[in-house]
């Protein structure tokens, strides 16, 4: 579960933060209190000698131990009722030479001292004064209880405050993905998304909407293009089976004349059936998506197709260039809605005339010779099975300029329909600089 997972990452984050300033506050703190204790060991031998020398009484204090340490190594202690402090040889050294002082720490029973072996003045041995640590390793103890206890309070109460917050922060991106389960549940792409924020979780969100009304238009268009083939298809397949239905019951009593008639128009219904199946196959599937875009020329796509439909046809397609420029698109389908721009133009146009292909900068043009286009079908021209009046009776399934059409808004250009001054019409398409 994120929250959980985020929530662990938070607590860790607070337990190492919280460490951290402990152990360096611990050993920023512990050396200040070794000094401190040394002071008060060397001010206590200082106060000690002090009172020796002057011959007054010592004042006693619960946590010290003292006691004189003469040159031949006798003990007399300065603390009634107090466990004399032991003896090692650097004492006795001190004691003996009346110079220098030495540090140990010595266990009596089970607690620990820190003693202070100090010369006194004029060869009379040495003061031995003897710090209790009990004090000292009590307040190191509470300390360390004070502060596991105050890092657990911290630690649970970060848990808490980051399980909250974070359980607020991911409420968004909880109602998304219910959101999400529910339209993949019910394929309902209607579902309304929540509410997008300001942050990223509003960011994602604004994502997702962006790509269900792209799959909203998706599902829209595949509904009508069902709709539209059905219908499409209704007419070669009723010719196709009326013509074959009148051959299987006239059985040979046709007159050949009537025979051929209806065979040529199988065959053309047939060819007809073929051109629309394949055409709906690559509006459908759009098989040239799998190209990768590439840098092209759009005078020399434009010159291969003409020559193309050229050899084809034997008919003149000319082209012309003006500051022809180069374009970032996939190969095959910019091929694809050349090519389908000069075949509709070809079969407007009657067999003495050219075709003439026409690029300025981005933006191509071809121009046919035949009847022009009304001024109200300039746009529809592009919709998928769309047929203008005049032209019903022409072959052709309505699907050629669709793709086009479809083929150069997924290139982000646009698509144009207008006739020429000179008669004819113009259709064309402009795309972005490569």
């Amino acid at each position: 579960m994120l929250r959980t997972r985020l929530t662990l990452v938070a607590v860790a984050a607070s337990i190492a933060a919280i460490v951290v300033a402990i152990v360096t506050a611990y050993q920023s703190v512990s050396p200040l209190v070794a000094d401190q204790v040394d002071r008060g060991l060397a001010d206590r031998a200082d106060t000690v000698l002090a009172l020796l020398d002057a011959g007054a009484a010592l004042p006693v204090r619960p946590d010290m131990t003292e006691q004189l340490l003469l040159p031949d190594g006798t003990v007399r202690p300065l603390t009634p009722g107090r466990e004399p402090l032991p003896v090692n040889d650097s004492d006795l050294a001190v004691a003996r030479t009346g110079q220098g002082m030495t540090e140990t720490e010595v266990v009596l029973g089970e607690v620990s001292y820190g003693v202070l072996t100090k010369a006194r003045p004029g060869g009379a041995g040495a003061v031995m004064v003897g710090q209790n640590y009990a004090e000292v390793e009590r307040v190191d103890s509470a300390f360390l209880w004070r502060t596991a206890s105050i890092t657990a309070i911290a630690v649970a109460a970060a848990a808490l405050i980051s399980w909250l917050a974070i359980g607020r922060i991911l409420r968004p991106m909880r109602r998304l993905a219910a959101a999400t389960r529910r339209i993949s549940t019910t394929q309902d792409l209607s579902t309304l998304l929540p509410e997008p924020g300001r942050d990223e979780v509003g960011a994602l969100t604004r994502s997702f909407n962006t790509m269900l009304a792209a799959l909203r238009f998706s599902r829209a268009q595949q509904h009508r293009l069902v709709e539209d083939a059905s219908h499409e298809l209704r007419t070669p397949l009723t010719s196709i089976r009326g013509s074959a239905e009148l051959l299987q019951r006239a059985r040979g009593r046709l007159e050949p004349a009537d025979e051929t008639q209806v065979l040529s128009t199988l065959v053309q219904e047939a060819k007809a059936l073929d051109t629309l199946i394949t055409e709906l196959v690559e509006l459908a599937t759009d098989r040239h998506t799998a190209e990768d875009p590439a840098p092209l020329d759009l005078a020399d796509v434009a010159r291969d197709c003409a020559r193309r439909f050229g050899r084809r046809t034997g008919r003149d397609i000319t082209v012309t260039a003006a500051d022809p420029a180069t374009v970032t698109a996939r190969p095959q389908a910019l091929a694809r809605c050349i090519d389908n721009l000069v075949d509709n133009a070809l079969k407007f146009s009657p067999p003495e005339t050219a075709v003439a292909v026409h690029i300025r900068g981005s933006a191509l043009t071809v121009r046919d010779h035949g009847p022009g286009i009304e001024a109200a079908d300039h746009r529809a021209i592009f919709d998928r099975f769309y047929r203008a009046d005049r032209t019903r009776s022409t072959p052709g399934s309505g699907l050629g300029l669709a793709i086009v059409h479809d083929i150069v808004i997924a290139h982000g250009g646009t698509v144009s329909a207008a006739n020429h001054p000179g008669g004819g019409a113009e259709v064309g398409f402009e795309l972005p600089l490569g």
